[in-house]
């Protein structure tokens, strides 16, 4: 099986209406041949209504999708040539595992001697060797969800769409197909089009995410763009753990900008002009503060603090930490740790010029 993914999937202005309630708004976004692209936003912001307008089971109110130069925003799901894989798998329950699979070649009357073939080369790839004559309900999730993406595979579509596939699976069967889906994709060069509201999902599988909220895209980027650089404090909150330091614009000393909150001046890298307004906010992931029982000598930014609470989760512990800007969260590794994470304990925070960023209010 050759990948067929050779064209670039065009939106332009989509658009998608529900009487008052805008599903989807003046949506522009290019996908690049043999990408894995996931949209990745909370419930209600869009983004099955955009895979469903991508699929062709949802028409747009307004705008263009178009494959390489040719127009598809109306032509029906059939005729586009692209795989679909369902949040319930949707296999039919009467058709064995290789029925399942073979049914997308027999609507395309391809050969029996051809159908045989594609169907054994899809059984080895998907690892259902010897389970071709079972029933799904005679199938572990794991099992169904490789069918439900052979069936989508086996006629080399243009196009893989997923529609949170791996939501019903538990957590470690989930992760052991996120890191099969995501070598597959690598094998296969095929464009994958993911669905998902799980960050975690998102970052580990894909070349590119588009975040979206309220019908739009919010920003698109690399998973390191996104989470290292978030342009809104929504992508910031949503994409990962952040603490948010809201303060007032102080001065600019060569590439250095300096805010102040209450008593506190901090320090951040910054080359543009002066912020627009004196308020500005800050983002600070937990993982980039260093947390020491005494203060460092040699680090732009300080902060004392008590711990209210922590939180162990294997390879760290989540602090709490109670300070004179307000309560921040640090990540601090389990491993020869340098501090007790005990309740109570006085620590410091530190962070370097480098470790923040500067965000948008609105998302």
């Amino acid at each position: 099986m050759m990948p067929r993914s050779v064209e670039p999937l065009h939106l332009e202005r989509v658009r998608k209406t529900y009487g008052t309630v805008i599903a989807a708004d003046d949506i522009s976004l290019t996908i690049s041949p043999g990408r894995f692209l996931t949209i990745l936003g909370p419930s209600g912001s869009g983004k099955t209504t955009l895979l469903m307008m991508i699929a062709g089971f949802v028409t747009p109110s307004s705008g263009a999708i178009r494959l390489g130069a040719r127009d598809i925003t109306l032509l029906p799901p059939e005729k586009r040539d692209f795989g679909m894989v369902f949040q319930g798998y949707a296999l039919f329950p009467h058709l064995s595992v290789r029925e399942n699979i073979a049914f997308a070649l027999r609507l395309r009357r391809m050969a029996p001697q051809a159908i045989h073939r594609e169907i054994e080369g899809m059984l080895e790839l998907m690892q259902l060797t010897g389970l071709d004559d079972r029933l799904p309900r005679q199938l572990s999730g794991g099992q169904q969800q490789r069918v439900a993406l052979a069936r989508a595979l086996v006629f080399n579509p243009k196009l893989l769409l997923l529609d949170e596939p791996l939501s019903a699976l538990d957590k470690k069967l989930r992760a052991g197909l996120q890191e099969e889906l995501r070598a597959l994709h690598q094998r296969l060069g095929t464009t994958f089009i993911f669905v998902t509201h799980d960050q975690e999902e998102a970052l580990s599988m894909s070349d590119e995410i588009a975040i979206m909220n309220h019908g739009r895209i919010v920003q698109l980027g690399s998973p390191g763009d996104l989470y290292n650089r978030p342009v809104s404090r929504f992508v910031a909150d949503f994409l990962g753990r952040s603490n948010f330091l809201k303060g007032e614009f102080v001065s600019i000393e060569g590439a250095t900008l300096l805010y102040r909150i209450g008593a506190e001046t901090f320090r951040q890298r910054w080359t543009g002009p002066p912020p627009a307004r004196g308020s500005i906010l800050v983002g600070l992931r937990p993982e980039k503060i260093v947390v020491s029982l005494e203060r460092p000598a040699s680090i732009a930014n300080a902060l004392v603090g008590r711990i209210v609470s922590t939180a162990f989760h294997g390879t760290v512990h989540h602090l709490r930490v109670e300070t004179r800007v307000g309560l921040m969260q640090a990540t601090l590794a389990t491993w020869k740790s340098p501090v007790d994470p005990v309740a109570a304990v006085n620590i410091w925070l530190s962070w370097d010029e480098e470790a923040s960023v500067m965000l948008k209010e609105d998302g």
